[in-house]
C-alpha cells in the first residue's frame, strides 16, 4: 500500500502523514510523476488562497499529472483547499482556473456581514447526507451529524447535486462539505484534525484504495 501526498509547497502535510501512520500506512510526500502515478491512493492537501495553490501546482507541472492519475481510476482525496482546487474555477480574490475535475466553482460562504457572523468559519460542525449514500465511500459507517473540524472562508459549489457527499450548515447557510465523483473525493473539513471520527475517514479511504488495487 503506497499513499502519496502531493508536494507543492502548501498545506499542513505533517498532520496528514501522521494520520496515515496511525493506521500503519506510510504516506510519501512527493511531486515526482512516476511516484504519483504508481500510488495506490493520492492526497491533495492545502490551506490558504486558491490562486496561490493553483500557481504552485502549475509551477511544478502537477495539474496534468493529477488528471492522468485520476484516469487510472485509483482514489484521489482533496482536503480543504485541495478539495476546492478540484473544481473548475474560484472567485477568491480574482477568478482563477482550477483543475476542473468537478464541475462548479468555489465561492465565498454567503454570510451577510450585517449578521455580525465572523468568517472564516473556524469550528467543529456537523456533516449531513445530501444525494449520495455514504456506504462504500469515505463516510462509510460515519454517524449522521458527526462533527468535523473546519477552517475556511470559501466553499466548493458543485454544478451537479449528485457530486455532493455531505452538506454542513453555518448559521443557517448550507454548503457542500464533501464530494464524491467516481474515484474522486474531497473534504472541506480536515479529517486528519477531526479526532477519532476523522481517523475513521482516513481508514475508509485506505480500504477503498485496497479494493481498487
Amino acid at each position: 500500500m503506497k499513499i502519496v501526498v502531493i508536494d507543492y509547497g502548501i498545506g499542513n502535510v505533517k498532520s496528514i502523514i501522521n494520520s496515515f501512520e496511525k493506521q500503519n500506512i506510510k504516506a510519501i510526500l512527493s511531486r515526482d510523476k512516476q511516484v504519483i502515478l504508481e500510488a495506490d491512493g493520492l492526497i491533495l492537501p492545502g490551506v490558504g488562497a486558491f490562486s496561490h495553490g493553483m500557481n504552485n501546482l502549475n509551477k511544478y507541472g502537477l495539474v496534468p499529472i493529477i488528471k492522468e492519475y485520476v484516469k487510472t481510476e485509483k482514489p484521489l482525496l482533496g482536503i480543504c483547499l485541495g478539495m476546492q482546487m478540484l473544481f473548475e474555477r474560484s472567485e477568491e480574490f480574482l477568478n482563477t482556473e482550477g483543475i476542473g475535475l468537478i464541475k462548479g466553482s468555489v465561492i465565498k460562504l454567503p454570510i451577510e456581514s450585517s449578521n455580525k457572523i465572523k468568517l472564516p468559519h473556524i469550528s467543529w460542525n456537523e456533516i449531513i447526507p445530501k444525494k449520495i449514500l455514504w456506504s462504500n465511500t469515505i463516510l462509510d459507517d460515519i454517524k449522521v451529524n458527526s462533527n468535523m473540524y473546519f477552517v475556511h472562508t470559501f466553499v466548493g459549489n458543485p454544478e451537479n447535486d449528485k457530486d455532493i457527499l455531505s452538506i454542513t450548515k453555518y448559521h443557517g447557510v448550507e454548503f457542500c462539505s464533501s464530494i464524491k465523483k467516481n474515484n474522486i473525493y474531497g473534504c472541506q473539513f480536515h479529517p486528519e484534525k477531526s479526532a477519532e471520527t476523522g481517523l475513521y475517514i482516513i481508514s475508509n479511504f485506505i480500504k477503498i484504495c485496497r479494493k481498487i488495487n
